[in-house]
């Protein structure tokens, strides 16, 4: 049943998404189309009390709770930078906006983007640990089960930690040596 509400609030995500941003752009109904994109987050609410009471009702936490549990997480962690992205690039292909410009390559700037990326997933991670966590306490069987894919997402957290802190560092342009 868990599995069917996770396939449906995904569905729901981008059906909510899609109509916000056909109705903002469009149809030309802005106030309409902010109230179907700000209905968006209401996914995750249905996902959050679908979760608990799956596990009030007994069942045992398994990776379906995890699953739920990601999903919220990167949603409350990505999801506004994910509207505004879609929402810009709406404007442009729908409503005749300028094209969004491309984030820089490299320089500060490109730091201080990768470095607030990561701490978006920072976010993403500790609201959806803390969801696993929740969870196993609530059915008080443990948290073992549902925490297993927590330690993957760890190592991905710590890649992703390393990989975008990388860009952080000042580096010198190459000289090119003459012959």
């Amino acid at each position: 049943m868990l599995l069917a509400v996770i396939a449906a609030c995904e569905i729901g995500f981008w059906v909510l998404l899609a109509a916000g941003l056909v109705t903002r752009y469009l149809l030309r109904r802005p106030k309409a189309g902010l109230v179907l994109l700000a209905a968006v987050p209401l996914v995750d609410v249905v996902l959050l009390v679908a979760s608990v009471v799956d596990i009030h009702r007994g069942t045992a936490p398994s990776f379906k709770h995890s699953l739920a549990a990601i999903f919220i997480g990167v949603s409350v962690g990505f999801g506004h930078q994910s509207l505004k992205w879609a929402d810009k690039w709406a404007a442009h292909f729908l409503a005749g906006a300028p094209r969004p410009a491309k984030p820089p390559k490299k320089g500060p700037e490109r730091a201080r983007l990768e470095r607030a990326g990561w701490f978006r997933h920072l976010l993403a991670y500790v609201v959806g640990v803390g969801i696993m966590i929740g969870l196993g306490l609530l059915s008080g069987r443990g948290y073992a089960a549902v925490l297993g894919p927590a330690s993957i997402w760890t190592i991905v957290l710590v890649i992703d930690a390393i990989v975008s802190f990388s860009y952080s560092f000042d580096r010198a342009p190459r000289q090119k040596q003459s012959v």
